[in-house]
This record gives C-alpha cells, structure tokens and sequence, in this order.
C-alpha cells in the first residue's frame, strides 16, 4: 500500500510539454507529496516528473509521416502500459496527442485508472467518430475552447471549460523595456517538430529574401522550440542571403518586439495572436497526407486565431499556396497596410477574450486533485 499520490501524465508534443509542466506545478502546491512519471520533455523534468519517454522522440507531422516513428511510439506505449498494469496510478493525465492517448487509456480502463483528459482531441474538426471513443475510456475532459463544452456534454461526456494554458504562459513572462527599433521585425516561426522545419523554414526564408528585396531592411528573429537543435535550423540559414537572429528565450519574448509574423499552424498561432502579433499562417505536408486530410477535416480553416472568431482573421497559406511569392506579399501587405494591420490586431484581441481569464492550470488542478480524492 502507497503511502503517497502517484500520477502518470502523457504530454506528446512540445507545447503539451509546457503546459503539462504549469498543471504539475499548480498540483504540487496543493499536495507536495504527490509523485509523477511520464512522457514529456525538459519543461516537465525541471517540475518534478520522472521522464520516462521523451517526447520529442514521438512528435510527428501529417496522417503518414508517422509511420517512420511507429516503433518508437509502440515502445512508449508499451513502457506506459506496464506502468498501468503493475503500479496502478492515482490518476493518469493525458494531454492532446489523441492517437496515442486514447489508446493509452483505454489499458488505464482495464485496471480501473482514473483518467483526466486535459486539451481535449479536436475531434469536432476531424474524426468525430472518436467521440463514442472518448466516452468510454475518459472519466472527465478539461477543455480549452469555449464551444467544445456543448460538443463534448451533448455526447455525454464530464467536461469543465478551464481557459486556455496559453494565458498561463503569457502572465508569466516578463517583457523587458525595448528600444524602438528603425526597421520592422519580422518573426519566423517554423514550428517545433523536425518535419515542419523541413517543410516550412526554406519557404519562410525565401519569403524573407524577397521582402529584404521590396521592402529594404527588416530585423528577422526565431524563436528556437525546446525540441529542436539550434544546428539543424542552423542548417537551413546557412547560405542565405539575409540574416536571421535565432534566439533561445520563449516564443513570447520573440513575439514582443515583432510587428508581423510567419507562423506555422498550431499552438504557435494562438500565441502569436494573444501577443497581437499579425500574422500569415502557412503550412504544408506530404501530398498524400494533405489528400487524406481533406477527406476527414471539416472545418473552413485550419488556424486556431480563425477558428476561434468563426471567420478569417488572418490568411492561411495551406500546401500549394505555401510558396515564398504568396508569403512575402501578404507579410508585406501587412507592413505597408496600417487599416488592415490595426483591423486584424482588433480582432485578435476578441479571440483573446475569448479564451477566458488566467488559471487553467490551476482550474485543472483542481479536477485532478478531486479524482484522486474519490
């Protein structure tokens, strides 16, 4: 018999990462005792969890690009499992990264582990037939959109609205005072998984050599993601006709000296809208994977900003589009258009006050502390 909490947490991806890594911290202020293992990164370690499976090593790119990583996943899951069956947790917390989340927890359904989903599956963009799934195997979801309450409760499922984590992350930053800078800055955001660098960072760097041409000087800084090696981004600038300040701080830190953004679609969009950053959202897979996910995605838009508000805020340069022409001139149309500029900030602000107030962490907390209570 234990004499202590024990919570296995499964974050697959670098912003799950930090956001599993400020709900960990909020629990251990309610009960320092408590002692966590998982999957996770260097965010979780440095609050106290026993990593037993990078995430990095997991994060991938597309419906078919998974599949060079499917013996490393399988050895995750499997590692997880034993833990289910041999130690049986307090709670097991799983955050995004459905495929493999949902398939974890149905073996903590086995052996009766209580589960918390926190940032729920997008399925009311794609696969919504994972729903059924959702509410056999997941005792309570804590979401982070407004409207996903109703879609998940009207199919029967414990779900509480907690805010968006983003807004954890932003209240914790500290912006320094920065000198005003006599040329704009532009931030290249390429994403935190290796697949989207490859894909995106040689167009964004090409869309930055033909505004360097039109517009004259512009400062270029991008954020490094916690999983990425700065030589392998290294690696794509080398050559390039312009220079690029890769920096180390957080994307908030980056984000608060830009005036426009190229940013790849995902968490990093929503960050760049709560810094009221404009910005052009690309993105790009594989061909067949793209063909697959036009088949199952059913949503107008793919960027969360856009979701979110219900209309397009900012643009959206999907596949074909994604090219370096199409970049440079909205990211240009942005620079020399003020109306347009001042338009997108104003509404970026309602898609800030859509994701409720400070303390989803903590909200979340709260829920899981309760399930190991019961």
């Amino acid at each position: 018999m234990r004499n202590f909490k024990f919570v296995v947490i499964v974050a697959g991806e670098a912003s799950a990462d930090l956001h599993a890594s400020n709900l960990v911290r909020a629990m251990m202020r309610s009960d320092p005792g408590i002692v966590f293992w998982g999957i996770g990164g260097k965010k979780m370690e440095d609050a106290g969890v026993k990593i037993i499976f990078s995430s990095s090593d997991m994060a991938v790119v597309g419906l078919t690009e998974g599949f060079s990583k499917l013996g490393i996943i399988a050895r995750a899951a499997k590692q997880i499992k034993t833990i289910l069956k041999k130690s049986r947790p307090d709670l097991l917390i799983l955050i995004d990264y459905p495929g493999f989340n949902l398939h974890v927890a149905k073996t903590a359904k086995k052996f009766n582990v209580p589960v918390l989903y926190y940032i729920a599956p997008q399925v009311w963009a794609w696969r919504r037939g994972r729903v059924k799934k959702i509410a056999r195997r997941i005792d309570h979801l804590a979401v982070i959109l407004p409207f996903e309450v109703d879609f998940f409760k009207n199919s029967g499922i414990a779900v509480d609205y907690v805010g968006h984590p983003v807004l954890d992350s932003v209240s914790k930053e500290y912006f320094p005072s920065i000198p005003e800078s006599n040329c704009p800055v532009v931030g290249i955001i390429p994403g935190s998984r290796i697949e989207e660098i490859r894909n995106l960072l040689p167009v964004m760097i090409s869309a930055a050599e033909i505004l360097e041409k039109r517009y004259g000087s512009i400062k270029y800084i991008l954020p490094l993601a916690p999983t990425i090696d700065q030589k392998f981004v290294q690696s794509f600038i080398e050559g390039s006709r312009i220079s690029i300040e890769v920096c180390e701080s957080s994307i908030y830190s980056a984000l608060s000296i830009c005036d426009a953004a190229m940013v790849t679609s995902g968490t990093a969009t929503l960050e760049t809208a709560v810094m009221g950053v404009p910005m052009v959202i690309v993105y790009k897979i594989s061909p067949f994977s793209y063909w697959l996910a036009k088949k199952v995605i059913k949503t107008s838009f793919i960027g969360l900003v856009n979701l979110i508000a219900g209309e397009r805020v900012v643009s959206e340069l999907i596949q074909n589009e994604a090219t370096p022409e199409r970049l440079a001139g909205e990211i240009l149309n942005i620079l020399e258009n003020k109306e347009a500029m001042n338009v997108m900030k104003n509404k970026m602000k309602y898609v800030k006050q859509s994701l409720g107030k400070v303390g989803a962490s903590e909200k979340t907390a709260e829920i899981a502390l309760k399930m190991m209570r019961k």
